[in-house]
């Protein structure tokens, strides 16, 4: 099948979806993107990322018909099953690995690779569905489509392999396919670049549009539900792009709006009343949420419905409802209602907005010439978010949003499908090294490090620098690097493979050094003793790392994809 044969997944904190391309090569991508909650009286780009097992963990739904079929359930139903929301910040700044567990809203726990791994299959097979009931007289076939699924640019390469081995286990990689790891503000402002002037949101100043001249600098803001996700990009000649400052961010995204918000309904509800409505009744908790999440792109006053059962837990206190908010600022009683006034409303959005600020304030501190701000993901739905930025940053830059910025990074992604190396250089996360031996200098070296054989005075554990942390790498980049034996005897090599935050260690063993990866090359002829040559590659890709090594006297090659997972 032809290359542009692509669909695109979005897996997001807070909600999911994908978009596809059918079109031959020679044929300009227009993405689709499949619309969501028909089922609920709702057209949608996206559907909220819930995933629902039975009692025996059995895939029972995903997406707007998980979410309803949980909330509608009885309580004992209901605490017997795993229903899991906005799940991916599970794998936001930790150490990974594959025995990860996860907790669904009623506390009890299922291993993160079986939640993530069903949640993409559901995915793939609706993609499929959807494609093959519109296709005529051909049926499509996973393998028949280049796929690509985005992540967040801030996530650690351990995070990221993870979602490749889930979507491994989900049968989306095949041996006829590889999947494609889109970085999710690329993606978006790939797709931003395609934009005329009336593809932004007119409060945004809509008679711009993101200048394409080589030089223009802009600053993307991936606001999503977990993670403010921050990309600075140049133009570069054939419209293609190069970073220009490593991807940064925080976990500040409209999650944490929601958060504040359920903090308030805990303070109204006191003396333990919504500690036990939220125990009682989690499936009520989840519509509370969805009412707020809904409301929230406002910025107005709202009216949040109040269940039944969380007023007759309040009347339990001897007091009567609207007691609760007697000493309430910034909330009413409204007749069954909770009524949040705009203030108090814009109050939760507080914390995420410093922190956007103070991101973005960072950025332009340093010496770059930046022109324009997007902003894009669903998070960026929001009015109060929209002003907010554009009122900080109006004198320094133009501040776009496209029109349905939740679709921005979807879209881009099936573009990038196509042309993968649009990012032409991106800048190192990490410094990367391998494990060597190299002639002992007392003046330089540990003593404790000093290894001695029949050729002199070795120091071990010396972290040999392939790429520096800030460094350009270009897209899919190779280094070569020539390696020799300590030992002329000695028949095969070993090759540790490290990365670590800091600029120069000394020594792979120091403190926040990680290693990442090893491998044993067979040297067969000794005959060359010290001076037999081993080449070895590193492949920098952009998602994934591969070191190849090469005795060039045998050939013997041996290869490995680096793990980044501790088990």
């Amino acid at each position: 099948m032809e290359d542009s044969f692509i669909i695109a997944i979005d897996f997001g904190t807070a909600y999911s979806g994908y978009a596809f391309s059918i079109t031959s090569s020679e044929e300009e991508i227009v993405p689709r993107v499949k619309e969501w909650g028909e089922e609920v009286g709702l057209e949608t780009p996206k559907t909220p990322t819930c995933i629902l097992f039975d009692e025996n963990k059995t895939f029972h739904s995903f997406g707007y018909k998980a979410k309803n079929d949980y909330l509608s359930m009885e309580r004992k139903k209901a605490i017997k099953m795993f229903f899991f929301d906005c799940f991916k910040m599970s794998l936001y700044n930790k150490m990974l690995s594959r025995d990860l567990m996860i907790k669904a809203a009623n506390g009890k726990e299922m291993t993160a690779m079986t939640v993530f791994t069903e949640g993409l299959r559901f995915l793939k097979d609706d993609a499929l569905t959807t494609i093959n009931e519109s296709a005529t007289g051909i049926t499509f076939e996973a393998s028949d489509f280049t796929w690509v699924l985005t992540v967040p640019a801030i996530w650690d390469p351990s995070a990221k392999q993870f979602m490749k081995e889930a979507a491994t286990q989900a049968g989306i990689v095949t041996p006829q396919n590889e999947l494609v790891i889109a970085l999710e503000p690329e993606a978006a402002s790939i797709w931003c670049k395609k934009l005329p002037p009336k593809g932004f949101i007119a409060e945004n100043r809509g008679e711009d549009k993101l200048d394409q001249s080589p030089g223009t600098q802009y600053i993307v803001v991936d606001c999503g539900g977990g993670t403010i996700d921050i990309t600075v990009h140049e133009v570069i000649s054939g419209r293609n792009l190069k970073e220009l400052h490593k991807a940064s961010g925080n976990d500040l995204g409209g999650q944490t709006v929601d958060k504040q918000f359920k903090k308030f309904l805990k303070e109204i509800f006191c003396n333990g009343v919504w500690d036990e409505y939220e125990k009682s009744y989690p499936n009520e908790i989840q519509k509370i949420m969805y009412e707020f999440a809904i409301a929230k792109k406002r910025d107005d006053d709202i009216d949040i419905t109040c269940p039944l059962n969380l007023a007759t837990l309040a009347k339990k206190t001897h007091k009567k409802i609207e007691k609760f908010f007697k000493n309430v600022e910034g909330a009413s009683w409204n007749d069954g209602s909770i009524k949040i006034f705009k203030q108090k409303l814009r109050s939760f959005f507080a914390q995420s907005l410093q922190g956007i600020t103070l991101s973005l304030r960072e950025i332009l501190q340093k010496c770059f010439n930046i022109q324009y701000i997007l902003l894009v993901g669903g998070y960026a739905d929001s009015k109060i978010l929209r002003r907010h930025i554009t009122d900080e940053f109006i004198d320094q830059c133009k501040v776009l949003c496209p029109f349905r910025p939740q679709e921005a990074i979807v879209k881009g992604a099936v573009d990038f499908g196509r042309n993968q190396g649009v990012v032409a250089f991106r800048k190192s996360a990490f410094t990367y090294g391998i494990s060597v031996y190299e002639r002992f200098d007392a003046s330089k070296h540990k003593p404790e490090k000093k290894y001695k054989n029949k050729h002199g005075e070795w120091c071990k554990n010396i972290f040999m620098k392939m790429l520096q942390i800030d460094e350009d790498v270009g897209w899919n980049q190779v280094k070569n690097f020539n390696l020799y034996p300590v030992d002329s005897d000695q028949t095969s090599l070993s090759y540790k493979f490290y990365r670590t935050k800091h600029e120069n260690p000394q020594y792979v063993d120091e403190e926040e050094v990680e290693k990442i990866g090893s491998f044993v090359v067979d040297s067969p002829n000794t005959a060359l003793g010290l001076n037999r040559k081993t080449e070895v590659n590193i492949e920098f890709g952009f998602t994934e790392m591969k070191a190849t090594a090469t005795d060039i006297d045998s050939g013997s090659t041996e290869s490995i994809k680096l793990d980044f997972l501790t088990n």
